[in-house]
């Protein structure tokens, strides 16, 4: 039957979206997101989000994120936040207001007002110094900050010298990382309460130009390495639209907020 999806993006991380779709097992939507997030063949997007509501009371939207490779995301803060906006706009709503919903099994609440879209992102283990490389030259290493998914970050003098893509994957096959691998986040002081990012994604297998969770672990990295002040921290992006992360109001040590623009591109029909 055909099926009709949204084109999505949240500060650039793009998505296609299908809600309340015909039920499909995972191994047939994993074979849609190789499909259709092909850039030059397909749709085009970082991964495919389906996004139903359950029966649960008070309601929960079940997200899950298939990656453009077909793997499944255990954490993606931007498909979270873009089902999240596509939820609300559904709804026919212009006001505030707060939704809860389920991806790979954990709870995450979500916030949606016209300006910008926020959702929770837990914060795990933390471990400093995983793994060394050496790039442009200078040895750096990585800390690991699992955010719902694994994340290594490095701070760097400069993130616009990196060749992200291949550092990244470089280090996101590190044997020290191993089996899983991980997503490489490389990461720059910008003044005060502000980073820049680039982040190189696994499952995407490229540099995105934004990453939810990805923010959320280079603002944990850089505020326990002291470069950042504890708080609301801005992080600037390669898609130009700043995501902005704060610590969760009643779990600061283990949760944090974050969010940002959502942006709806276009919609279409699969025969």
């Amino acid at each position: 039957m055909p099926m009709r999806f949204r084109k999505i993006h949240g500060a650039g991380n793009d998505f296609i979206l299908f809600t309340n779709p015909e039920p499909r097992d995972d191994a047939t939507w994993a074979k849609e997101a190789e499909r259709l997030c092909a850039r030059r063949t397909g749709v085009g997007a970082d991964g495919l989000v389906v996004s139903r509501v359950t029966d649960d009371r008070p309601s929960v939207h079940e997200v899950q994120c298939f990656n453009a490779d077909g793997s499944i995301a255990t954490m993606c803060g931007n498909a979270l936040r873009c089902a999240a906006w596509a939820a609300q706009h559904d709804d026919g709503l212009n006001v505030k207001r707060r939704l809860r919903l389920r991806m790979a099994g954990v709870m995450h609440e979500a916030v949606v007002d016209p300006a910008s879209v926020w959702v929770t992102a837990q914060v795990n283990s933390i471990q400093p110094r995983v793994l060394q490389t050496v790039i442009n030259g200078q040895p750096t290493w990585f800390d690991s900050v699992h955010t719902g998914t694994e994340h290594v970050v490095a701070v760097v003098s400069d993130v616009d010298a990196i060749t992200a893509a291949t550092v990244g994957r470089a280090v996101r096959y590190h044997d020290n990382v191993a089996p899983l691998g991980t997503n490489v986040n490389f990461v720059q002081p910008f003044g005060g309460r502000s980073l820049k990012i680039r982040t190189y994604e696994r499952g995407v297998e490229a540099e995105t130009l934004s990453c939810g969770s990805g923010a959320v672990a280079a603002v944990v990295a850089a505020t326990m390495r002291g470069l950042v002040p504890k708080g609301e921290v801005t992080v600037h992006n390669r898609a130009g639209e700043p995501l902005t992360v704060r610590p969760h109001e009643h779990q600061p040590n283990r949760a944090a907020w974050v969010g940002g623009p959502v942006t709806y591109t276009f919609e279409g029909v699969l025969a």
